[in-house]
């Protein structure tokens, strides 16, 4: 009897194709199980701005809230436009990052292709300088070489408007301040090298200028805000994401909120949480007191302090980074997705203006 060759070959060749179509998808893992669930990306950075991310990953609250349906795949990054550009390849779903990549990943998208849908984490920005160089006014910044962690970040943007503010100009508009992005990293090691004479850096990296690199505060940029407020990390979500599983950003947002109670629960627990991070990811812990005095200088909060991001959006505009035309961020925000886990909690709900 002849074998069915044909029927064989057929059927091999469907499950070819499904085998294929199944990798192509990329979005769905398989459990042990063997049921299938939704992968979703988590990218943020070791600093202790982004406290939220690092207690909630370590206590695994984001993986218990989002189910057994969704696994959480987390990426780490030194600075928030590295962290746009990998949200735009579709390789992060929700992040922790500044205002200003945000402003600018929303804006070269026409709009597209994310949404701001919690704060995270207010002030925690420091302009650390070297004693030897002699920086004690605005003006001794002429001339100076000053490291930011990234061209277009949020504190690169703050450094940048500082400086047009007092009269001064960068070297690549025509003036005598040269200013070095580089890694958080390398910044320190910079630094305590005497190759830079300052740096506008997040926490943790403030205070480890000011206690490795034996640095001086110029200047906490809370004093340059009223109240002393100003928006360091949001919440981003991928639009598409959020359009596909809304179910997913709202457990995440429920799993964010129940991080930030625990870190003003619990603020000494929440601190070695963050230590143990940000060494599991750099390999290099910070002495307790270290941390302890990093967390002074923020707040972690769930407001996303819409006024601020909209000034940092005027002056980024100011500078340079935004187009010819000022851009229109109305539909930057959605909060609704927030406002309703605030709600069923019986917390406050924040403003979208």
């Amino acid at each position: 009897m002849k074998k069915p060759f044909g029927r064989s070959l057929c059927i091999a060749s469907l499950a070819l194709i499904l085998a294929l179509t199944f990798v192509a998808c990329g979005g769905l893992s398989q459990s042990s199980s063997g049921s299938s669930s939704t992968v979703v990306h988590l990218g943020y950075f070791p600093n202790v701005t982004h406290a939220v991310a690092l207690v909630g990953v370590a206590r695994g609250t984001f993986q218990s809230d989002l189910g057994s349906s969704a696994k959480l795949v987390t990426t780490n990054f030194n600075a928030g436009p590295a962290l746009i550009e990998a949200l735009f390849a579709n390789e992060i779903d929700i992040g922790y990052v500044g205002p200003n990549p945000a402003i600018n990943g929303y804006v070269k998208s026409h709009g597209e292709a994310l949404r701001i849908i919690a704060g995270a984490a207010s002030g925690g920005a420091l302009f650390v300088v070297r004693p030897g160089a002699n920086i004690k006014t605005p003006a001794d910044l002429a001339g100076k070489k000053i490291a930011t962690p990234q061209f277009g970040g949020t504190q690169d943007v703050s450094l940048r408007y500082y400086l047009q503010q007092h009269g001064l100009k960068t070297a690549d508009k025509g003036g005598n301040v040269q200013i070095v992005p580089t890694d958080s990293a390398n910044i320190l090691t910079l630094f305590k090298e005497g190759s830079i004479d300052g740096a506008w850096v997040a926490e943790p990296w403030g205070t480890r200028l000011l206690v490795e690199g034996k640095g001086q505060l110029f200047l906490d940029e809370r004093a340059l805000w009223p109240g002393g407020k100003f928006v360091t990390t949001n919440v981003v979500v991928r639009k598409e994401f959020m359009d596909q599983h809304p179910d997913l950003v709202s457990k995440f947002l429920q799993a964010h909120v129940d991080t930030i109670q625990y870190i003003k629960s619990n603020p000494s627990s929440a601190q070695s949480i963050v230590n143990s991070e940000i060494k599991r990811i750099t390999g290099k812990s910070l002495p307790g007191t270290d941390i302890a005095r990093s967390f002074t200088n923020l707040d972690i909060s769930y407001d996303p302090l819409v006024s601020t991001l909209m000034a940092s959006a005027d002056r980024a505009y100011a500078l340079g980074f935004l187009g010819s035309s000022k851009p229109d961020l109305s539909g930057i925000y959605d909060l609704a997705p927030l406002n309703q886990v605030l709600t069923k909690k019986g917390l406050a709900t924040v403003s979208g203006s």
